[in-house]
């Protein structure tokens, strides 16, 4: 009878509410309730975050200047916190070593990477134009300038000259040229239409940047958890969020490579290859938790590359 003495305070409070001692055989699951509580906690600090945030940033979008870029970034890097997780960068930025604009070209593997490489990159992120018409993420998108793209075929032209024209304004974009996002698993071929805008009098470099998440309980992640952090199909926003803010240890790795510029390569394909090839070897580097660097690209041509079908 002496263990029955020391219940914890849960167990004696549940048994004032049923009337009788609790059947000890029964354990109770602590996760089962902390789990969803850690997630509400976090949609709220990040509802209580982002509404001032958006006052902010639309007061910002009428000065002159460059604070509506970093406090861009604030918002973002501050969502990553509340969702609770944390972002590891590895290498340097380029657009702090040239006055050139740069176009940052990462994979994609959720909703996620917008917070993260949102935080770290001073750029424009260019968008699908579903996005535009999403309930509170389109306002945002907007309020971040994001440049919105729908891949018809009459309007190309016009969007590719409003991104051209951003850069000659000394704005850099983000760009996710696998035109969707993956299981995490693997890095899609990257579509060569993106790089149209690198073929221009703005001269923009190009930094090829690999994004993985890499810790989940604090534990480096396998093949198994990575549907936790990977949105993609017919995956909803909402239950996403719902699955992933309940675990904690997060962590995503991001690895800046070193930038380059586009006149290095005779073709987009061949410029639209490279990049892919350095983000996606970044990328494997990462999955298999062994030590990351920022890779060179490799301008030579590739025997992989066949035809150029697959990255058109």
């Amino acid at each position: 009878m002496g263990h029955l003495a020391r219940r914890p305070r849960l167990f004696k409070r549940q048994e004032r509410e049923n009337g009788g001692p609790m059947d000890l055989s029964m354990p109770v699951n602590r996760k089962s309730f902390i789990r969803p509580l850690r997630a509400v906690r976090r949609g709220i600090f990040i509802l209580l975050w982002t509404v001032p945030c958006l006052a902010v940033q639309a007061l910002l979008l009428a000065l002159p200047g460059r604070a509506k870029v970093a406090f861009a970034r604030i918002y973002w890097a501050l969502f990553s916190r509340c969702l609770g997780l944390r972002v590891r960068v590895i290498g340097d930025l380029a657009s702090g070593t040239t006055d050139r604009p740069v176009i940052f070209v990462s994979n994609h593997s959720s909703w996620i990477d917008i917070p993260v490489v949102g935080g770290v990159l001073d750029g424009c992120f260019v968008a699908k134009g579903d996005v535009a018409g999403w309930p509170i993420i389109g306002t945002i998108a907007r309020l971040g300038r994001s440049v919105f793209v729908t891949r018809q075929r009459g309007s190309t032209v016009r969007e590719r000259d409003v991104m051209r024209d951003m850069l000659s304004k000394g704005d850099n974009l983000i760009l996710f040229p696998e035109g969707t996002s993956s299981d995490g698993s693997r890095v899609l071929p990257f579509r060569s239409s993106f790089f149209s805008i690198a073929q221009g009098a703005e001269r923009p470099l190009i930094q090829p940047v690999s994004v993985v998440y890499d810790r989940l309980d604090g534990l480096p992640m396998g093949r198994a958890n990575r549907p936790v952090f990977a949105w993609y199909g017919d995956m909803d926003i909402a239950s996403h969020f719902w699955r992933l803010a309940q675990c904690r240890g997060l962590r995503a790795t991001v690895l800046l490579h070193a930038p380059l510029d586009p006149a290095r390569f005779h073709d987009r394909k061949a410029l639209s290859h490279a990049v892919w090839r350095t983000v996606a070897d970044g990328a494997a580097t990462l999955r298999q938790n062994r030590p990351a660097r920022p890779l060179e690209v490799d301008d030579a041509p590739s025997e992989d590359l066949v035809g150029g079908e697959a990255f058109a």
